[in-house]
């Protein structure tokens, strides 16, 4: 039987990402994502909101994009797996905690304060995906600039119109 271990987060950073390396030298980043749902409470009328949080973890070179660049407050997707570990609290007692295991990123929101090099998906339109491959560099270039419409007549009609509309 198939199954499929899938998480998608969209939601905003509670504090800046914890960056640690493991002795391979490997990255492993940490953040918290909180995820806020809206609801109208059926009794009393009024919009009601509950906020979940997330623990993802980053490795290798997403890691390092994800510690770069994010910061609280960011505004993140992130694509991966749940993860389930179990661990000993300072009282001697056995619990557990289930994270996300990213596998991609992507970088939400405003550009502010997120300046970076597009290769490494640096700014708040970029992304990363560790099986893909980075873009190219582009150099910083002036916005484009668009051509001068023609001037056309303020009515048009249907003759104006292609035929070749393919629906």
């Amino acid at each position: 039987m198939a199954s499929v271990n899938k998480v998608i987060i969209v939601g905003n950073l509670g504090a800046d990402p914890e960056t640690r390396y493991l002795p391979s030298g490997d990255a492993v980043t940490s953040i918290r994502v909180a995820t806020t749902d809206r609801y109208k409470d059926k009794q009393s009328g009024e919009m009601k909101e509950a906020t979940e949080w997330h623990s993802i973890s980053f490795f290798a070179k997403l890691a390092e994009i994800a510690g770069q660049y994010l910061r609280k407050g960011s505004q993140v997707y992130v694509e991966g797996s749940l993860r389930t570990r179990k661990y000993t609290d300072k009282n001697g007692v056995e619990k557990y905690a289930t994270d996300i295991r990213a596998d991609s990123m992507q970088m939400l929101g405003s550009r502010q304060g997120m300046g970076g090099p597009a290769e490494d998906g640096g700014g708040g339109g970029g992304g990363y995906a560790p099986r893909q491959s980075a873009p190219p560099a582009r150099p910083a270039a002036a916005p484009a600039q668009r051509p001068a419409p023609a001037n056309k007549p303020a009515a048009s009609s249907f003759d104006d119109m292609d035929d070749d509309i393919p629906f």
